[in-house]
């Protein structure tokens, strides 16, 4: 089997529909693929109809990218969390909050872009959002077609939104342990995306990935693009030692990452515990 347990589409920030995300996962030879879009399950209607389409055997698993942040710290992170009840009242309430922010952040460093002389507008912002999930890549997207940087990846730094940037503006993110508990009480599962992905800036703590395993955490996605091979055996000893569950994915954005999907997957016994621990929502199967 081959597992795909962190893609994204339109509904965030990819590049993808829903649809054609399952489409594509077909394509590329997948068994399984999770719809984890940031902060939200909006796709999610729209890929369970598209499996309609696609080939006998390719299962879709809903999920969602929760955005999160460590305090006092200030460190950033991001909460893979699956099969949850995406009714559940407290969970939904917090995503909705994170989700509402995100138009407010992103206008925030578009104006302050536009002070810094970068020529682009929050009309053209939005346009390229859609209907989705409002985010930085939209806004680099928007900066890549002034002509101001090359590619999105380029906008990510201290000259413009990365992190601490010119441009950079905070946004309303969730307690993690506040987080595996809202996903633990809406059914689902939760999996640490990206650890150790040092490229995007601070990481977690060591000692604080072990106080998230004891707070309920399943799992740490070991095996992706961020990660190099000796990030990745630390990271699987430190499963190992936790007993949390180590995935692997793509983190695919469609078109604005340079991955595929599944150019990391999961075990599929990984995913068979994962499945076995939910009881929010059931993958769907065509």
């Amino acid at each position: 089997m081959r597992i795909d347990l962190h893609a994204h589409s339109t509904a965030s920030d990819g590049t993808d529909s829903p649809a054609e995300l399952v489409r594509n996962a077909a394509a590329a030879g997948l068994d399984v693929i999770a719809l984890t879009d940031h902060d939200t399950t909006g796709g999610y209607a729209e890929a369970v109809a598209a499996l309609a389409g696609v080939r006998e055997g390719l299962t879709l698993v809903p999920g969602a990218e929760l955005s999160c942040r460590l305090e006092p710290e200030g460190v950033g992170l991001h909460m893979l969390a699956y099969l949850f009840d995406p009714e559940e009242p407290n969970l939904k309430r917090e995503r909705d909050l994170v989700r509402d922010d995100r138009v407010r952040r992103a206008q925030v460093m578009t104006d302050k872009l536009m002070g810094l002389g970068v020529p682009i507008t929050w009309e053209r912002v939005q346009r390229i959002a859609g209907d989705g999930a409002v985010g930085r890549p939209h806004v680099a997207t928007a900066m890549v077609e002034a002509g101001v940087i090359r590619s999105v990846g380029d906008a990510f730094t201290a000259e413009w939104i990365g992190n601490g940037g010119r441009a950079y503006a905070e946004k309303h993110e969730l307690d993690p342990y506040r987080a595996i508990r809202l996903v633990k009480a809406a059914g689902g599962v939760t999996v640490f995306a990206h650890p150790q992905a040092v490229a995007r800036g601070r990481v977690v703590p060591v000692d604080v990935i072990a106080e998230l395993a004891e707070a309920g955490l399943d799992g740490i996605e070991v095996d992706h693009m961020d990660h190099d091979d000796d990030t990745r055996k630390r990271l699987r000893g430190m499963a190992a030692e936790l007993g949390l569950l180590a995935t692997g994915s793509s983190d695919y954005h469609g078109s604005r990452k340079a991955i595929g999907l599944g150019d990391n997957t999961t075990d599929p016994e990984v995913y068979a515990e994962i499945v076995r621990r939910a009881t929010g929502a059931e993958p769907v199967r065509r």
